[in-house]
């Protein structure tokens, strides 16, 4: 049996449906390799079997990390650039359970449940890079970054 198609492109960008035991942040950043993606803004939803979220402690400069599992996905909003020459996916998400508990936070890590996860990514016609920000002290998606006009 053949592996059935992750993505299509749209007229805007590309349509992910990502599948049971399917990696979303790595799936991301693949598409933005093979297709040379400048930069998107993305949206998605859908199952996972667990959920890697974060809230960023300024203080120390990292995130605080907790997993969860079975979560229904009801939003996923983020924008895909580049750093330091790798993609870079910047991603929020909140959840619900089973008995109707919502989280939500940073995206670390999403590993698709049973089910499917679906994606919208809005693709930019320019090149964005994320930098490092010593005044917040965390990554920032550059808006003036070289060849970005204003």
């Amino acid at each position: 049996m053949t592996e059935p198609r992750r993505y299509i492109s749209t007229p805007s960008g590309f349509l992910l449906v990502l599948r049971q035991g399917d990696e979303v942040l790595a799936s991301l950043e693949a598409l933005m390799r093979e297709e040379s993606t400048p930069s998107a803004t993305l949206s998605g939803f859908g199952f996972v079997a667990t959920a890697r979220l974060g809230f960023f402690d300024f203080t120390k400069g990292d995130y605080d990390a907790r997993e969860f599992q079975q979560l229904e996905i009801t939003g996923l909003n983020g924008t895909l650039a580049w750093k330091d020459g790798a993609p870079s996916v910047h991603a929020h998400a909140s959840g619900g359970d089973r008995d109707f508990a919502v989280v939500g936070g940073h995206v670390l890590d999403l590993r698709v449940g049973r089910g499917s996860f679906e994606i919208t990514v809005q693709v930019h016609d320019r090149r964005l890079e994320r930098r490092l920000d010593p005044v917040v002290g965390a990554n920032v998606l550059q808006l003036d970054a070289p060849g970005v006009e204003s």
